[in-house]
């Protein structure tokens, strides 16, 4: 199998490790250890190795499901791939601009047909993603909250997209990793019916990257497919990551609070920002990500981040990673203090080349 590099990771590699800022980030600033009990007592498999059956349940209840048809992972990017694995032979629609392992690996394992959101409001269209629809399609992706532009899809759009696919007898896999940023979330995927499929985990919305822990919730069937897939790769998911994954699922309304808070404040400044630059933006209304213009005189968005690399140390993301070249994606999650830093660097090379 071959599968095509995955661009944003192949920028972030070779520019974060040395760079003075990362205003690329697409989480939550990290949460503080000592908020937690790290001791998970011995650092063994976790039994059963789709995860504790009563967080199973927990979660798979969060999102119209019981705990057999939830399997807990290393990150939503493993539940991203155990379930295209399970569920993709032929043909899959992708909802694009979206997180680069989408494309990459339908691609890699069947044929893709790729499903723009409409520009200039970045919203999405069940009748676009219906016409993409083939007799043999298996799965339709959407990132919800979208990354990177921000977009929240409301429940009446993703309830038509979901009507589409079953109609079609093909599956719906939404990530919904920054679903619970909203301050009032939508119905997760899952939920709508027997072809829904959502993943997710504590990594954007929590602020818990380092855990390594997701989720994927929906049919038995699916999630027995994924389970199969699983023991060829990461097996269970790590002790310590479902250990504090646990007590923040448990304090999720404390956490989530701050992190909504947070978000919104940082979106704010930079709102305020690109005001007083004149740059326009993808105007998100959920998450912490979004598109930005790329100015004039720039060949497109590598070309942007690479000259703002090498004269102000600090990173953004090329649309290239995404196929849009007239824009980058910046993160507003990072600490305030490190986002006022990123954006004064990167106001003063916006004045140096108007």
């Amino acid at each position: 199998m071959q599968i095509a590099p995955f661009e944003l990771e192949r920028w972030f590699a070779e520019v974060e490790a040395d760079a003075d800022v990362m205003l690329a980030e697409s989480g939550v600033r990290p949460l503080s250890a000592d908020r937690f009990d790290t001791d998970p007592g011995e650092l063994g498999y976790v039994v059963p190795t789709a995860g504790d059956p009563g967080f199973r349940a927990e979660i798979g209840a969060h999102h119209g499901r019981d705990g057999e048809e939830t399997v807990l992972t290393c990150g939503t990017q493993e539940a991203n791939l155990l379930a295209m694995l399970s569920l993709l032979d032929e043909h899959a629609v992708v909802v694009t601009p979206t997180y680069g392992s989408f494309p990459g690996l339908a691609g890699a394992l069947g044929d893709v047909t790729r499903v723009p959101l409409s520009e200039p409001d970045w919203r999405l269209d069940p009748d676009a993603v219906g016409g993409a629809l083939r007799s043999e399609t298996d799965l339709v992706v959407v990132v919800n909250p979208n990354n990177p532009t921000g977009r929240y899809h409301d429940e009446a759009t993703m309830r038509a997209v979901y009507e589409r696919c079953a109609d079609n007898g093909t599956y719906l896999l939404c990530d919904e990793v920054y679903r619970l940023l909203a301050p009032e979330p939508i119905a997760p995927v899952a939920s709508f019916g027997r072809y829904g499929v959502s993943t997710g985990g504590v990594s954007k919305a929590f602020g818990l990257a380092g855990l390594r822990f997701g989720w994927l919730c929906g049919p038995r069937a699916v999630v027995a497919a994924t389970e199969n897939w699983k023991d060829y790769t990461t097996i269970s998911p790590p002790a310590f990551g479902h250990h504090v994954a646990e007590q923040a699922f448990d304090r999720r309304e404390e956490i989530l609070s701050e992190n909504r808070k947070h978000a919104a404040e940082n979106r704010a400044v930079v709102e305020t920002f690109l005001g007083e630059h004149g740059l326009g933006w993808s105007a998100p209304d959920c998450g912490v990500n979004a598109f930005l213009d790329v100015p004039d005189g720039f060949a497109g968005g590598d070309s942007f981040c690479r000259s703002l690399l090498a004269e102000e140390s600090v990173v953004l993301a090329p649309g290239e990673a995404f196929g849009r070249p007239e824009w980058v994606r910046i993160g507003f999650g990072l600490p305030a203090v490190e986002l006022d830093e990123g954006l004064s660097r990167l106001g003063a090379f916006l004045n140096r080349h108007r």
